[in-house]
């Protein structure tokens, strides 16, 4: 059974753990909690930094001190979240209001145990799509497999929005620095037109494949896509049978024989779109880019984050530690909103990714027993590279609303060139002494009696380091992100799987959708009946001008 909401209010006051740190971030307000006297205690950064092999959590400049971890730490054993983690892994029923499990652990489980849900064997599952992904990108790289005009495949679109293109747009962003892509891959997730000429501009349309990626292949926009993508074939004299691969539910109706594609590969409900990388969803795409034993080097950096998530203890685990942090930052201090921060280019999708990844999956009102929170979980997350950041919105960070950041540093850049040096220093060089710096001065701050020249200081941040940009890395890094996620789900008591929050617009939408397609079908048709906002719009619309 999972634990009870942690915010249902009958159990606020039953919780010793949540008064505690209730008066221990009261006693934060004061001038001895102040950052710039925490980060000057003995062994503080020792006492509040985390390692595994190739990946290290330093958080000494939060504001916490070692009463306040012990009692998160024990804020993690009294909602039981290692156990509900496991059960999460092992195939038991996490997402409670679709009545789903939630394995994309599964997806890169490389351990021999059996994992079933139901009479379904999971791990033969996964494997067998595998096998699939692995010979189709073979046979597209050694050229068997090409298009109507016996041309051989160079490029490829992602037709997909949300959780099927954010993740895999990430991973290709970061593995692409340290391997050419063998196929390059475009992704087209918006609707709006400009995106899709924006799209068309960049490829040969006799060399180009295009993945379609929908669980239902309902969506409105990933179907909108393909009928301009159909088009688009249709104008060029190529077939869907040549140029079409999809990625969606078994007997789907992108999984139709009667409509034929070049290749169809399987998608499950037991993984959540925003957790699908590790699938179909992200080893299409990413093994015909890279190749196969790429995409398999990146699921084995995942799967050591994973075990490293299912087998540490509570007080070193540093997705569980990450989570907890989080929790304290956002529902015992009141932060409204983090930052993710990337000190490498190559990472410069992900903050979209962690984005998505955390705020459909904790920006909930409701525990995972059916209750309204007292309060909405959850909290904005945005982010921006650095050193970019840096000349965005630092300036709010450093003196307007505080907000804590996650800095991440990669050890060594992709690049192996020769390297020139500015002011005694190279570029690598420079970008990490603005990382160390920007994460000392917002703990810091800084006196001066000139009041715009003042800054307060006494702002949380957290430091990531990963080794490279390597698949293995970039897999820990993916993984990190996802086990913080759910971690923080079932400490809170809510359900980190479903996401109906994303279903209103599309509902109303309907209603105007099918005013429009009157008037296209019907020239005569007006919005006369229609209530004035929606009226002018449609008018606007249809007029093409503002005059």
């Amino acid at each position: 059974m999972l634990p009870k909401g942690l915010l249902h209010p009958d159990m606020l006051q039953h919780r010793n753990v949540f008064k505690k740190l209730t008066q221990k971030a009261t006693d934060f307000g004061t001038k001895p909690y102040h950052l710039k006297e925490l980060i000057q205690q003995p062994d503080r950064f020792s006492d509040f930094s985390l390692k595994t092999q190739n990946f290290f959590l330093d958080f000494s400049r939060q504001r916490i001190d070692q009463e306040v971890f012990e009692e998160l730490i024990l804020l993690a054993e009294e909602t039981k979240a290692c156990q509900s983690f496991s059960d999460m892994t092992t195939g038991k029923i996490v997402n409670t209001t679709e009545k789903r499990a939630a394995l994309h652990t599964g997806a890169r489980n490389f351990s021999d145990n059996p994992l079933k849900i139901g009479d379904l064997d999971v791990n033969s599952e996964i494997n067998r799509v595998n096998r699939e992904i692995k010979a189709f990108s073979s046979d597209v790289h050694q050229g068997k497999i090409k298009g109507s005009t016996g041309k051989a495949f160079t490029q490829a679109v992602v037709i997909g929005i949300g959780g099927s293109y954010l993740g895999c747009e990430f991973a290709f962003e970061a593995l692409r620095q340290t391997m050419d892509p063998k196929i390059m891959i475009h992704f087209l997730p918006n609707v709006d037109i400009d995106n899709f000429n924006s799209v068309i501009k960049k490829i040969d349309p006799e060399t180009c494949l295009w993945i379609v990626i929908s669980k239902s292949y309902t969506t409105t926009e990933t179907m909108a896509n393909l009928a301009q993508a159909q088009l688009f074939l249709d104008t060029h004299g190529l077939s869907c049978k040549d140029h079409l691969v999809t990625v969606t539910a078994q007997k789907s109706p992108g999984d139709n024989p009667s409509n034929p594609v070049l290749a169809a590969f399987h998608m499950f409900d037991f993984i959540g779109g925003r957790f699908s990388v590790t699938s179909a969803v992200g080893g299409v795409p990413l093994s015909l880019a890279f190749g196969f034993d790429y995409f398999e080097r990146f699921l084995k950096g995942c799967h050591a984050m994973d075990t490293h998530a299912l087998s540490a203890p509570q007080s070193q685990n540093i997705p569980l530690v990450a989570a907890l942090i989080s929790i304290w930052n956002t529902f015992f201090l009141n932060y409204s909103a983090m930052a993710v921060i990337p000190y490498s280019s190559g990472l410069s999708k992900l903050p979209a990714h962690v984005q998505q990844l955390y705020m459909e999956s904790l920006g909930k009102q409701t525990s995972s027993d059916g209750q309204f929170l007292t309060r909405p979980a959850g909290t904005i997350i945005f982010g921006e590279p650095g050193t970019n950041a840096q000349h965005s919105f630092f300036q709010l960070a450093h003196q307007g609303p505080a907000f804590p950041i996650e800095f991440i540093g990669i050890v060594n850049p992709a690049y192996d060139g020769e390297s020139a040096k500015s002011k005694g220093v190279t570029n690598h060089q420079e970008l990490w002494a603005n990382m160390i710096a920007q994460s000392l001065g917002l703990a810091i701050g800084k006196e001066d009696k000139i009041p715009a020249k003042y800054f307060p200081g006494n702002r949380p941040s957290s430091l990531i380091l990963i080794h490279d940009l390597t698949p293995e890395s970039i897999g820990n890094l993916l993984s990190f992100y996802e086990a913080r996620t759910v971690f923080e789900g079932f400490i809170l008591g809510i359900n980190s799987f479903d996401q109906f929050g994303v279903e209103l617009g599309k509902v109303m939408a309907t209603d105007i959708r099918k005013e429009i397609e009157l008037k296209n079908q019907t020239p005569d048709h007006g919005f006369d009946h229609l209530e004035e906002t929606k009226k002018f719009y449609l008018e606007t619309l249809f007029q093409g001008s503002l005059e």
